[in-house]
């Protein structure tokens, strides 16, 4: 069995050609959500389904996954037994399926936030936890990630999902990893950027700027398109391999003038 995060699926998908996997049975993936290029390309080269799940330290469990014939690829899963989701609105109100709003989850493990009383006030209403997350569910009971609240770009107006936009740059074959996130802007307040890995052989180049663009207004929505693209060498990340966007974003922050 195999407990990594996508990105180390996604890079080690060129490998598996080169290795004796015959002995590997399930595939778990964890710490961020799993973009379905990235599922895709691992199913194609082992023949395996990822299981994708979410969970929180405050909930010592993970309460939504599915797995085996259950799993809807690009979809995190359902709430698993003993646990209940759902998406709300800003003032806690379930909302309709196929809406974006915040999740919600409850069950019987849980913990409280020592000495902090605003945080736990803000995680835990009525009874239901709060993640953090946007999320949607559709008819089938199936909840589809969004975003982290805080990768929510508002740009000219539009409420643009960070995590979206690099589901979609990955889908290139150029790119090998992909960060994206607001940068200040004085006509749009802020603007879609990202930071794009490329894979050996990709140039570059304002020419791959450009059909990345193109690339995400075909694959998206024009208006998602990130208007600003760095080509990087590496990503900041976690000892885990869990990219951290808030180094991003403040860097972008710092070079606005912006930063607190």
């Amino acid at each position: 069995v195999c407990f990594t995060a996508p990105t180390m699926f996604r890079a080690m998908t060129g490998l598996v050609a080169d290795h004796d996997i015959s002995s590997l049975a399930k595939c778990v993936s964890a710490g961020e959500t799993l973009p379905l290029p990235t599922f895709e390309a691992w199913r194609q080269a082992t023949g395996i389904s990822t299981i994708d799940g979410i969970g929180s330290t405050e909930m010592l469990h993970i309460f939504i996954a599915a797995a085996g014939d259950d799993i809807k690829p690009g979809a995190t899963g359902k709430a698993i037994p003993g646990f209940e989701a759902r998406v709300t609105d800003d003032d806690g109100n379930p909302v309709p399926a196929g809406t974006v709003g915040r999740l919600a989850v409850r069950g019987p493990t849980g913990c409280r936030y020592l000495d902090n009383p605003e945080r736990q006030a803000a995680y835990v209403q009525d009874g239901w936890n709060y993640t953090g997350d946007a999320y949607l569910c559709d008819e089938d009971g199936y909840f589809w990630f969004q975003a982290r609240a805080d990768d929510m770009i508002i740009s000219s107006g539009y409420n643009i999902s960070g995590p979206e936009v690099e589901e979609a740059i990955l889908d290139h074959d150029a790119v090998q990893e992909c960060a994206v996130v607001a940068s200040p802007d004085p006509e749009r307040s802020f603007i879609v950027k990202a930071f794009v890995i490329l894979r050996e052989g990709a140039a570059a180049a304002d020419s791959t700027v450009k059909v990345l663009q193109d690339h995400v207004k075909a694959t998206i929505a024009p208006y998602k398109y990130p208007r600003a693209i760095e080509f990087v060498a590496e990503l900041p990340r976690t000892e885990t391999g869990k990219v951290q966007r808030f180094k991003l974003r403040q860097q972008e922050l710092e070079k606005a003038g912006q930063a607190s």
